[in-house]
């Protein structure tokens, strides 16, 4: 009999989908995303057009553009929106969520990610993005993908601040606003999380924050 190599034998039980709950944090608050956020989104997005150039949506001439953006993806049934609030201000300052969910392959992804400028680089976008990683893990998904634009450099760098392994690039995959893009693609599997949910919480520990709310140690160390 000839033995062909074979993958681990996965649950029989798929994960299910994520919900539309509250995720509170020591820095930042993840709300189902909804009308009664409008306000503070379009407060956020003044002066950020550059911020929308890899997005398939934005930037928005109009507060009622943006309303009818946010009417339509917070209405979405399996791709769940959060409003992501830093607790120091109660004021949302972007939106993430859960999109491509396929319970059957106990694989999702964090995507769809708009952070403001002011939002950017903070503790709260840092652990907003943990806070996503963990519930997906706890939900008992294997695989949490995230993916982007080959020439957004910003969203690269995240990635690999975040843990997340590069593998590969989908050439010519996709049109966004007229132009041909290439789609670069990460993971963190569920064999890597434990150390990289380690990481997070040191990295997110109040002790590691001087006085003016900057980080001490980087989350992760430089190469």
């Amino acid at each position: 009999m000839t033995c062909v190599p074979l993958g681990p034998i996965a649950p029989e039980s798929p994960p299910p989908l994520p919900g539309f709950e509250r995720h509170v944090g020591k820095a930042v608050l993840l709300e189902p995303l909804s009308a009664r956020h409008l306000a503070n989104l379009w407060d956020a997005v003044q002066g950020a057009d550059i911020s929308w150039s890899y997005l398939k949506y934005g930037p928005f001439p109009a507060e009622d553009d943006l309303a009818q953006h946010l009417d339509r993806i917070s209405g979405l049934e399996h791709q769940p929106f959060f409003a992501i609030v830093p607790i120091s201000t109660g004021k949302a300052e972007g939106w993430a969520s859960f999109c491509d969910i396929a319970p059957r392959d106990a694989a999702i992804e964090i995507g769809s990610i708009w952070f403001s400028p002011r939002l950017q680089r903070t503790r709260a976008a840092t652990e907003a993005i943990f806070l996503m990683m963990r519930h997906a893990f706890v939900l008992g998904y294997y695989r949490v993908a995230w993916r982007c634009n080959a020439l957004n450099a910003a969203s690269m760098r995240a990635a690999r601040r975040f843990g997340f392994t590069y593998e590969g690039t989908w050439r010519g995959d996709g049109i966004v606003k007229g132009r041909r893009r290439d789609t670069a693609w990460y993971s963190i599997v569920a064999a890597d999380w434990p150390a990289r949910r380690a990481l997070f919480e040191s990295w997110l520990d109040d002790g590691n924050f001087d006085a003016e709310g900057v980080a001490i140690t980087p989350l992760t160390p430089a190469c």
